[in-house]
């Protein structure tokens, strides 16, 4: 019997409990010569007789009799690992669970997300980190738990769900010169763009789909943070292509009007990504399951036919050894 052959060690506590071939034979199920072969092969491994005959019946040697209640103890913890789970109950959770978004996700639903795991869940620690260009290594390897983004290709094994759609639109201060009503294409591409690039690289899909006429603006200042665009922008001159949930959230208070822009722009999905491993396990499952609930609860998928990258010329790798541009 090898130190990991738990049949033989299911075996050998049958005849040590039954003191008995036939009887470890019924108890198991097994036929008595099964059980009578298994005996001579633990015999061999032990150096023991095991089992030897006292008139009709057979008895325990003194070595088997020292190993009886630890291979019941073992039986008995091996056993425990086919016991179906406690029931899940997100009030006992004593975890730590990463994130990793932009404050675009902590702006729009955070705060509701927050309010659902405080009162539902409140052992459940989550950490945020911003998002970046090896967001599916770090899932991959356990860095992140969880990712909510917009992504175009990623490793085929990376589970992706889309839990929030939104459409680009362009603000500028209520008071700004330049603008009454009506935004033009050619007073777009004159003024000075502030522009939200959360990891950090140029260009994007609204300086792709001016490509295409070709034009092209002017952006001054790039910024990783969708919040500071905004106060950015309502502090100047210039303007800023965003999410409508946002500049319809914070635009006001900061005196921002909010206009449509003056090319055809297409929605988007934000998605999130986990890995496979964490399908089934409770505690990842019911936080999901709450992100869901609770951006459904907004109109989250109120945007049809929505892309899933913002730049069709730099997609999103699976790898992350691309540059990838997620940029307005």
């Amino acid at each position: 019997m090898e130190p990991t052959d738990l049949a033989g060690l299911a075996t050998l506590n049958a005849l040590l409990q039954e003191a008995s071939v036939s009887g470890a034979a019924r108890r198991l199920g097994l036929s008595t010569p099964a059980v009578s072969h298994a005996l001579a092969r633990l015999r061999e491994r032990f150096d023991d007789p095991l089992l030897v005959r006292a008139g009709r019946r057979m008895v325990l040697t003194p070595r088997a009799e020292a190993l009886k209640s630890k291979v019941q103890e073992a039986i008995s913890v091996a056993s425990r690992v086919f016991e179906p789970g406690e029931e899940f109950r997100p009030s006992t959770m004593k975890s730590s669970l990463m994130l990793s978004a932009t404050d675009y996700v902590l702006l729009v639903f955070g705060k509701a997300l927050d309010e659902v795991v405080r009162e539902a869940a409140p052992g459940l620690g989550l950490r945020v980190v911003p998002n970046a260009v090896d967001d599916a290594e770090r899932l991959r390897v356990g860095d992140t738990d969880l990712a909510i983004g917009i992504y175009g290709d990623l490793p085929p094994e990376l589970k992706t769900r889309p839990i929030i759609t939104d459409r680009l639109v362009c603000v500028v201060r209520r008071d700004h010169p330049g603008i009454k009503k009506r935004l033009t294409l050619a007073r777009f591409v004159e003024l000075d763009h502030v522009q939200v690039a959360p990891r950090g690289t140029p260009g994007g899909y609204v300086d792709e789909r001016l490509a295409e006429r070709g034009m092209s603006r002017r952006v001054t200042r790039a910024v990783p943070y969708f919040q500071v665009a905004l106060e950015m922008t309502a502090g100047s001159d210039r303007i800023l292509t965003i999410s409508e949930r946002l500049a319809t959230l914070l635009g006001p208070r900061l005196g921002l009007k909010i206009l449509d822009p003056p090319l055809p722009l297409e929605p988007f999905a934000l998605s999130m990504v986990w890995h496979p491993r964490f399908d089934t396990d409770p505690g990842h499952r019911w936080l999901r399951e709450q992100l869901i609930r609770v951006t459904k609860s907004m109109g989250a998928m109120s945007h049809q036919g929505s892309r899933r990258r913002l730049s069709r010329s730099d997609p999103t790798t699976g790898a992350g050894k691309r540059k990838r541009r997620h940029n307005s």
